[in-house]
């Protein structure tokens, strides 16, 4: 993995977030690029719920300021950054007040979805290419991980598709158990087409529950890799039937020199 640039898009990492099989592999892929010699970012949303003084998290005044449209609204862009200690990793957070203020991550203390994780998930998405754009960063990999991140594909081969910075770029999305009950707003579907992103590409955002959301990640993805060891069924049959570069489940304890391989002679061919 010797100097390829690998950007790794999550909706939680650890230690930021409590330890669960993405927020785990969020920080075990990129440490392990990190130690083969390879380049990584690292994104994520600036939940309310991550303590900001205990993790040194601080505005980049150069990478915020932008306005991104949300279903014809401004939103404005915050871009904070804090080191993983130790590791000599950062990682980028992506932050708007009126969307991760709020002392929590997706759910309510009712354990309800927040009625805007829609719009969430869209800022998340374009908030992390624009950024990256900013960066002049053009990674070789880019690795997928939570549904609140599964937009992301979809807004780079749609609606950033004549972007030169990604040309090149493969994407992976890691495919997990940490699924949610119900749908997000019915209205998803329009805010997304708001973007004039191809109608048929957003045809699942119908109704956009778990399922649907990871179907269009996978759509839009170069290659797929299962993160937990048993899946729903709909998209383990998904994934099985795919023309494209899979890989199975390994451990945390053994995913390394698969997950290397799976980089090197599957996505990169």
């Amino acid at each position: 993995m010797k100097d390829k640039r690998i950007l790794y898009v999550s909706s939680e990492v650890v230690p930021y977030l409590p330890e669960t099989e993405i927020s785990s592999m969020s920080f075990e892929a990129p440490r392990m690029v990190n130690k083969q010699g390879g380049q990584i970012r690292i994104f994520m949303p600036r939940f309310g719920n991550i303590n900001e003084r205990r993790h040194q998290l601080h505005e980049v005044i150069r990478l915020s300021g932008i306005n991104l449209v949300i279903n014809d609204m401004d939103m404005p862009l915050i871009i904070k950054v804090a080191s993983i200690p130790k590791e000599r990793i950062q990682v980028y957070f992506i932050d708007n007040e009126e969307y991760f203020k709020r002392k929590a991550t997706l759910t309510d203390e009712n354990g309800s979805l927040f009625p805007d994780n829609d719009e969430r998930a869209i800022f998340f998405a374009k908030g992390v290419i624009e950024t990256v754009k900013k960066l002049n960063w053009a990674p070789d990999i880019i690795h997928v991980n939570g549904w609140l991140a599964s937009l992301l594909p979809l807004y780079l081969k749609e609606f950033y598709k004549t972007e030169p910075l990604f040309t090149e770029s493969k994407i992976v999305t890691s495919v997990y158990n940490q699924n949610f009950e119900g749908s997000l707003d019915k209205d998803m579907k329009k805010k997304v087409s708001f973007d004039g992103l191809d109608e048929e590409a957003i045809k699942p955002l119908s109704e956009p529950n778990y399922t649907n959301l990871m179907k269009i990640a996978i759509d839009n993805s170069d290659a797929v890799i299962k993160g937990s060891e048993v899946l729903p069924k709909e998209l383990d049959s998904y994934i099985d039937g795919l023309d494209k570069p899979t890989l199975g489940y390994h451990s945390p304890e053994e995913f390394a020199e698969p997950y290397s391989e799976f980089y090197t002679n599957s996505v990169l061919q």
